[in-house]
């Protein structure tokens, strides 16, 4: 019965539009790049904010702490070399000019420090000029004359009214000197405690800032992606759930947007492909109960076509052997051929359509699928052919056969089929020997279950390869009647009974001498149990 399936096309409503707009990544892309800009300003301000803490704390620590220490120092200097010319002019001992020399030692070197750290700064450099311009007037109209006198103590005497005045000035002027660099210092102290308290203040905006940023972009993730997200997963979960029906909500980026209209699109597809297969299931349905009913009428049909041909068949066999019987002597030799071909060719009608039966029935007469142990049904199947395998005194061996999941009947028939032609089929001259072996479990093809993978090889005329497929189709004989007897059905059936079982049987191609066929069968679901094993 052919079966006429709907041709309708599937009802898809049109997809609804999307409004222009952002998206995720443009909405990320502008964000990023805002708060990068942000950031590298709030960089460069905290990094002029430190550099500038960095340079005012140089000042304090590298040129006017320095500087009053070094003016001290000068200071200290001409203090000993005024006590040293003093005592020298008041004894006129030597040994009092060894403070003057080192402390004239001492004043150059402070002079050189003071130099290099006043260097640049105007009033600083003047402070020291003038230091040096007094000092040197000291040296000049007391110190050196003092030192150089043959009378010391005259000398001095000469000079203590200007000597004394000319120190006085030096130490009015260093004075003055530590009074501009302790003045500069007080102010560098003042800009230092403020440049710390810029650059802490740019730090904590900073700080401040990020934090901002960090709560604004989950804020923005949460309601410009995770919220859409979540409505859109609720709305498809619904749908998931079966119910199609529920349009899905437009919201969030124009990305999001997007996708939500695809998956909507998909989700009015389903339901017009939905709605189109229930209407074609319910076609389908009521053809196949249509297709039922023929198919159990086809079968009672076989049965009873098969019954009604045997019937006639058998009359005409036995009135053409009763009609040779009674008028044996009044039929000659040619009369009596033709009733031999006549009651032959009943006969194979006979067992023709028995064969074509048996065929019909696989997989739906006796389809008593279990567990079946192969040594059990190898046994039973070899009793049966029993004279058939003495007469050819044919050598049947086998490995240890497991138990497999299928139809007891079938898989008999199948064994049955593949040994009888073994003895059939065999050399002329030569001892059948056939040998079924078992390997596996092996894997099917992808997604398959793995099988059994059997065989039977013997040692007889063999196949040629050009005849591979061709010895499974119904009906196809490779050799004549008067050769080798049969309908030409039985390695179709073996193909039929190993199909049923899903798997498949060849002709293995490379086995020489002789014939081996290979095939599969589906493992035990669980081990036979103890009463088919003994049966």
């Amino acid at each position: 019965m052919q079966i006429d399936t709907p041709q309708q096309d599937p009802v898809i409503l049109p997809p609804r539009s999307v409004q222009g707009g952002w998206t995720t990544r443009g909405w990320l892309g502008a964000g990023s790049a805002a708060a990068l800009v942000l950031l590298l300003a709030l960089t460069g301000c905290g990094v002029w904010a430190l550099g500038h803490a960095t340079d005012v704390n140089g000042r304090l620590t590298e040129r006017w702490s320095p500087a009053l220490i070094a003016s001290v120092r000068m200071e200290s200097a001409l203090i000993n070399q005024e006590t040293g010319i003093r005592g020298y002019g008041m004894t006129g001992k030597r040994e009092f000019l060894e403070p003057y020399r080192d402390g004239v030692a001492q004043e150059k070197a402070a002079d050189r420090e003071l130099a290099r750290l006043a260097e640049g700064v105007e009033r600083a450099t003047a402070d020291l000029a003038r230091v040096r311009e007094l000092s040197g007037r000291w040296q000049a109209t007391t110190a050196r004359p003092v030192s150089d006198a043959a009378d010391p103590v005259g000398s001095a005497q000469q000079h203590t009214e200007s000597g004394k005045a000319a120190f006085d000035a030096v130490r009015a002027a260093l004075t003055e000197q530590q009074a501009h660099i302790e003045a500069e210092r007080d102010q560098a102290r003042d800009d230092l405690r403020a440049a710390r308290d810029l650059r802490n203040m740019v730090f904590t905006t900073i700080a401040c800032v990020v934090l901002a940023l960090i709560a604004l972009a989950f804020a923005g993730l949460r309601r410009g992606v995770q919220v859409p997200l979540d409505r859109l997963r609720t709305d498809v979960r619904e749908i998931a759930d079966g119910r199609f029906e529920h349009s899905i909500a437009l919201s969030g980026p124009a990305d999001l947007r997007a996708l939500a209209t695809d998956v909507d699109g998909m989700r009015r597809r389903l339901a017009g492909e939905l709605e189109f297969s229930d209407r074609a299931r319910a076609q389908l349905d009521e053809q196949a109960t249509e297709l039922r009913r023929s198919n159990e009428e086809l079968e009672q049909f076989a049965y009873v076509a098969s019954h009604d041909l045997q019937e006639p068949l058998r009359k005409v066999a036995s009135f053409c052997q009763l009609l040779e019987r009674r008028y044996a002597d009044q039929l000659d030799d040619r009369a009596k051929q033709y009733i031999a071909f006549a009651v032959d060719g009943a006969n194979r009608m006979q067992t023709l359509i028995g064969d074509l039966l048996a065929f019909s029935r696989v997989g739906r007469l006796h389809a008593d699928d279990a567990d079946v142990s192969l040594e059990t049904v190898l046994r039973r199947t070899v009793n049966s052919l029993a004279t058939v395998i003495e007469e050819a005194g044919a050598v049947l061996t086998h490995d240890p056969l497991p138990a497999v999941h299928g139809d007891q009947t079938q898989l008999g028939v199948l064994l049955q089929n593949l040994i009888s032609n073994s003895v059939k089929f065999r050399a002329p001259g030569t001892v059948p020997r056939i040998h079924i072996s078992a390997h596996g479990p092996a894997d099917g093809a992808e997604g398959d279950e793995p099988r059994w993978e059997f065989a039977v090889s013997d040692n007889g005329i063999g196949i040629d390869q050009e005849y591979a497929e061709r010895i499974f189709v119904i009906f196809q004989r490779l050799h004549t009647r008067d050769t080798y007897p049969g309908n030409g059905i039985g390695l179709a059936l073996c193909k039929k009974i190993v199909e049923y079982h899903g798997g498949t049987i060849t002709l293995d191609t490379g086995h020489t001498p002789g014939t081996r066929f290979v095939f599969t069968l589906p493992l035990a679901h669980a081990e036979p149990s103890p009463a088919d094993s003994s049966s």
